[in-house]
């Protein structure tokens, strides 16, 4: 049995569609609310609430192997819940910014479920992806709207990744050997800007999108206004106010773990169009 938390998000819901149409089953998805999770046919919806360790008892009961999405409450506590139903192999979703910023508050939390993870007695594989493409969805509120998509660091581009790869990768390394013990920087096939991110869903649109490029001050309010100022200097940083070689760098992971090609940016945005329409 193969446990996915946060089944119904972007790679939580990919990775079970994928390991459905791979046979990987028997599997079971987490979710706060059942009646609301619409999961391929055969795979099991459990109720859980990490803040509420107890509640994921059920649904870990049976599973060997568990895809992670952590920080979403105790992640002690849910790792010793975990090694206690007997899973035997954990697979992480961390973040890049593990490697490049640990400095970061961010970072160095994912840092310490790592080393939990990796201190559980639990085999572990552990997944560093960059950037989602799908932060692109920050814009797409305005762009419906008609107004000016204003962002900072406009020409900096970063190896933004499909969620669909991240979803991949987790799918290879929960069913085929080889993948214990191991970790994973994740990233898509090239570089791409903010000012190209919007001129690709323009294209997919059929028309023009107002862009416009503002200072870190002015995007740091904005950011500020909703997720608070650590964490709206902490995202400057990483599209652009601090990268660095390691930040840039394209890796070919997913193109060796999978034997496909990572997704372009331009796809995600095909697949998503509807979203800034």
């Amino acid at each position: 049995m193969i446990l996915v938390t946060g089944a119904t998000g972007n790679i939580g819901s990919a990775l079970l569609k994928e390991l459905h149409a791979y046979g990987a089953g028997p599997l079971r998805g987490l979710t706060r609310d059942r009646s609301r999770a619409s999961f391929p046919e055969g795979v099991e919806a459990h109720e859980g609430d990490f803040a509420e360790t107890a509640s994921l008892k059920p649904a870990l009961d049976g599973v060997r192997s568990l895809f992670l999405v952590s920080r979403l409450g105790s992640d002690a506590e849910i790792l010793d819940v975990a090694q206690q139903a007997g899973v035997a192999h954990v697979v992480l979703m961390s973040s890049i910014t593990v490697e490049t910023h640990p400095h970061l508050g961010p970072a160095a939390e994912n840092l310490a479920v790592e080393r939990l993870v990796k201190d559980s007695g639990m085999a572990w594989t552990i997944l560093r992806p960059t950037q989602f493409a799908s932060n692109a969805l920050w814009w797409a509120a305005s762009i419906r709207e008609g107004e000016t998509v204003r962002v900072p660091y406009a020409d900096t581009g970063l190896p933004a990744i499909h969620p669909a790869d991240i979803a991949s990768v987790a799918r290879v390394a929960l069913t085929e050997p080889g993948h214990q013990g191991r970790t994973y920087a994740l990233t898509g096939p090239e570089r791409v800007t903010p000012r190209r991110q919007v001129e690709a869903v323009a294209a997919a649109l059929g028309r023009k999108v107002p862009f416009a490029e503002i200072g870190r001050e002015e995007a740091h309010r904005r950011l500020a206004a909703f997720m608070g100022d650590e964490s709206a200097a902490a995202v400057l940083d990483l599209t652009g106010g601090d990268v660095n070689d390691a930040l840039l760098t394209v890796h070919d992971t997913v193109r060796r773990i999978t034997g496909s090609p990572a997704r372009a940016f331009s796809r995600w945005v095909e697949e998503n169009v509807a979203a800034f329409r």
